[in-house]
């Protein structure tokens, strides 16, 4: 795949350490190892909770407050990117979330949980994902190659996904928590220089791409207010509050909730790992048929699926091969949804501001996610059961494809320029 990257205002080919390859497999890289961190967070639960004497509605509310404050700091971290560069904020955010991890190991308090699992690294994941890498992959490549761009960094993060789990499971079992999670925060460190390629200079870069959009000149505060007057724009943020429910929940409460039905350990990660490696295939797939399909109504099947698959396994009586099925067709389903959305926000209102326009509808994605999470450990500390929260996942997955079909998704027409054909 051949894809042209802007040059710089000086002559001469592109760097190699700006070449696509390198691109793509330092943003996958990067945000697979954030995502995966956060994604075998489930695993710890139960450990965590039996050395410190906590309830698993302790430990969700920590990851509550991470999905929450991740969501929050979103729209600044994405506005930073978009200002001075997205490879500042992702070195920042990397060594915050090492600094979390490192606190969490020291927190013999909810509170002080909250603050170190929940709100250090929080704010860390809105530096090292979706928002800030895709954003300065978007300025980075043209239009045409865009979509299938975001596939193949997702692709390869989600290779580092699936590596993490049963690697954090062989530490948890050899060296204990706190031993792994202080082993993660060094991993993070180490990452750092898979920052520099992302040297775009912000919203400055790509000067192309702003004026085939309209954004040439436009203020971000007006960009802003342009989003904040779209009906999709809203559409799009409350459909992703779904995905965070659905998502936040399963990563964080699938190993539990399979150990109270008598299942191993061993089942949960398995479950884990699997998600992980068809997420591999299914982000890819999704951004290839992101660039010759309709993205909104691409989203609105995922979630209508998403909803049969999770119908399915309550329905059928647990079992591993069960239990294997599901997690294979969730992982196909997994994080399609993020270069589908990030899609739709630049075919309608362009790149220039790409990370801070994603960074506010991905505070829907985790609105849902704090609620997946804290109504998961609640309801069943109340309950003694998850069924409850699988029913609400599941309207949430009907409710969001509902809300995807009436999206205008045409670009946005500014002055001296005429939409473009979506």
């Amino acid at each position: 795949m051949t894809i042209h990257l802007p040059r710089s205002s000086g002559s001469g080919a592109t760097p190699w350490w700006r070449q696509l390859w390198v691109l793509v497999l330092a943003g996958g890289v990067l945000m697979g190892m954030a995502l995966g961190v956060r994604h075998v967070q489930g695993l710890f639960m139960l450990p965590i909770i039996a050395e410190r004497g906590w309830t698993r509605e302790t430990f969700a509310f920590a990851m509550a407050v991470q999905n929450l404050a991740w969501g929050l700091a979103q729209p600044f971290t994405g506005m930073l990117a978009d200002r001075y560069g997205s490879w500042k904020v992702m070195a920042g955010g990397l060594a915050l979330y090492a600094a979390g991890l490192y606190g969490m190991t020291q927190a013999h308090t909810s509170t002080a949980l909250a603050w170190s699992a929940g709100l250090c690294v929080g704010v860390a994941l809105s530096g090292t994902t979706f928002g800030v890498v895709y954003g300065a992959l978007s300025r980075m490549t043209g239009a045409a190659q865009r979509s299938r761009a975001l596939g193949l960094a997702g692709a390869v993060g989600g290779i580092a996904q699936f590596a993490l789990v049963p690697g954090v499971q062989t530490l948890l079992t050899g060296t204990g928590w706190a031993a792994t999670l202080l082993l993660l925060a060094v991993a993070l460190a180490v990452l750092l220089p898979l920052a520099l390629p992302f040297q775009d200079r912000g919203a400055a870069a790509a000067p192309d791409h702003h004026a085939a959009d309209g954004a040439a000149g436009q203020p971000l505060g007006a960009a802003v207010r342009e989003a904040f007057g779209h009906s999709g724009f809203w559409l799009l943020n409350l459909g992703f509050l779904a995905c965070g429910f659905q998502l936040a929940f399963i990563a964080s409460h699938l190993p539990a909730y399979l150990l109270d039905r008598g299942m191993r350990p061993a089942d949960g990660m398995a479950a884990l790992a699997i998600i992980a490696l068809a997420n591999v295939a299914g982000v890819y797939v999704c951004g290839l048929l992101g660039g010759r399909h309709s993205k909104k109504y691409l989203l609105a099947g995922i979630y209508l699926a998403r909803t049969a698959a999770m119908a399915l396994f309550l329905l059928l009586p647990l079992s591993q091969a069960a239990l294997y099925a599901f997690s294979a067709a969730m992982g196909l389903l997994w994080l399609g949804t993020v270069p589908l959305t990030n899609g739709i926000l630049a075919q309608v209102f362009g790149v220039r501001y790409l990370a801070t326009l994603f960074g506010f509808v991905f505070l829907g994605h985790q609105l849902g996610s704090f609620l997946g999470v804290w109504l998961g450990g609640l309801v069943f500390e109340l309950t003694r059961s998850y069924d409850a929260v699988w029913y609400g996942a599941m309207a949430l997955g009907i409710v969001a494809a509902a809300l995807h079909s009436p999206i205008d998704d045409r670009q946005i027409a500014r002055t001296g320029l005429a939409p473009a054909r979506p």
